[in-house]
C-alpha cells in the first residue's frame, strides 16, 4: 500500500502544492483514508489519499484481480471562506471508502451521494464525478497495475442530481457551462433546468 500511496501523494503535492492540513478516517473493515487540504488563493482543494491503494472491482466477481483494476483518488475544489467546507472531510472519506465497503467502481459520469449535506448548510448531498487529467495528471504505476486517476468531484443539488439521472452527465455539464455556473461556489443554487 505504501509503495502506491507515496507516489500518489507526491503527484498531489507536485500539482497542488504543500497541504496545509490532513485528516484520517478508518472505517471498520477498510484501509485508512486520508483527506489532504490545499489552499490555492481563494480556492481550497480537498484530495483523498488511500482510495487508490486497492484496485476497484465488481463485488459480484468471485475472481476479482487483487492487482489489476481501476484506481482513483477524489479531488473537490470550492471557494474558500464562504462556508464551513472543512466539514466535508468525513464525507469525502466515505466516498473514497465506497469501493471497499460497497464494491462501487467510481468512474467519470457517476453520481455519488452521501445522504446528508456535504458540509453544514450545503445545498448539495451528492457529487458528479468528472473526467480526470485537468488539475492532476494520471499517475502511471508498474505493470500490471492500472494508472491512478485523480477524479474531480462537482457538487450537485438534489434537482440537478435528479435531472442528471434522466438526461445524463454530459447534458448536465453542458447546462452548467451554458449558464456560466460557478461550480466552486459552496452556496450556489441549482442551475435552471427548464
Amino acid at each position: 500500500m505504501a509503495e502506491i500511496l507515496a507516489p500518489v501523494e507526491a503527484r498531489l503535492r507536485a500539482a497542488l502544492g504543500e497541504p496545509d492540513a490532513r485528516a484520517a478516517v478508518t472505517f471498520l473493515g477498510t484501509d485508512r483514508i486520508e483527506v489532504l487540504r490545499f489552499i490555492d488563493g481563494d480556492v481550497v482543494r480537498y484530495a483523498t489519499l488511500g482510495m487508490s491503494a486497492q484496485p476497484m472491482a465488481d463485488p459480484s466477481d468471485p475472481y476479482a484481480d487483487p492487482v489489476k483494476g481501476p484506481r482513483a483518488e477524489l479531488v473537490l475544489s470550492v471557494r474558500a471562506g464562504l462556508a464551513d467546507t472543512d466539514q466535508v472531510l468525513r464525507r469525502l472519506a466515505v466516498l473514497a471508502a465506497s469501493p471497499q465497503v460497497e464494491g462501487v467502481i467510481v468512474a467519470p459520469g457517476a453520481s455519488l451521494d452521501v445522504g446528508e449535506p456535504l458540509w453544514p448548510g450545503a445545498p448539495f448531498s451528492s457529487v458528479l464525478v468528472a473526467e480526470p487529467g485537468g488539475l492532476v495528471e494520471d499517475l502511471e504505476l508498474a505493470d500490471p497495475m492500472e494508472a491512478v486517476r485523480f477524479l474531480p468531484l462537482l457538487p450537485m443539488t438534489p434537482n440537478e442530481a435528479a435531472w442528471k439521472r434522466v438526461r445524463g452527465a454530459q447534458e448536465l455539464q453542458e447546462r452548467w457551462l451554458s449558464r456560466g455556473t460557478d461550480l466552486r461556489d459552496p452556496l450556489r443554487g441549482s442551475v435552471a433546468l427548464d
